[in-house]
């Protein structure tokens, strides 16, 4: 026997059919989902609207003061709620620990979101929807949304900020319409 002989073993035992039947269609399946998602990013409707602005934290938190201050109906634990007319802008600002206001909107109305941060990065997530967002300081991003569902929804942080980070729990009330 030589010394360069092959020992039998898995990795030289030949592919069965059936097996190389599954390799191709595992092999057809990645380059088709390659190949899906740049249109997919192009075509689908999760994509945010690319509208952002550049601004500073303070006047950020006064253009969000000023719609406060606007359209203020209440307060919950020393924040405000607020009920803007639809199709309205509607201010939501992050800063250590919360998220302020609490916005009740209308279902079916559209509405222009402002979202910014006074003071770190933070990223907006309403449950039990899938909607993540991170929201970068120095910048008023805009999202067009429409509320499709009824009821009480939590807007969490889900961007670690800091030491208070597990308490950053706002509240976005959508009335049926």
């Amino acid at each position: 026997m030589s010394i360069y002989a092959v020992k039998p073993g898995w990795w030289n035992t030949p592919v069965h059919r059936e097996e190389k039947i599954w390799i191709g269609v595992a092999l057809v399946w990645c380059i088709a989902i390659t190949l899906i998602m740049p249109v997919w990013h192009v075509v689908g409707d999760q994509n945010s609207s690319q509208e952002y602005y550049r601004i500073s934290g303070d006047n950020y938190a006064a253009l969000t003061d000023a719609f406060i201050e606007q359209y203020k109906v209440g307060e919950v634990q020393g924040i405000a709620v607020v009920a803007p007319p639809p199709g309205s802008d509607i201010f939501l600002r992050g800063a250590q620990w919360q998220w302020d206001p609490i916005l009740k909107l209308t279902q079916g109305a559209t509405y222009r979101l402002h979202l910014g941060s006074v003071d770190m990065v933070h990223a907006i997530s309403i449950f039990p929807i899938n909607i993540n967002f991170e929201v970068v300081p120095g910048y008023d991003y805009v999202l067009t949304i429409t509320p499709t569902s009824a009821g009480e929804f939590r807007v969490i942080c889900n961007e670690f900020c800091g030491i208070g980070h597990h308490g950053m729990i706002g509240k976005l009330i959508v009335d049926p319409a």
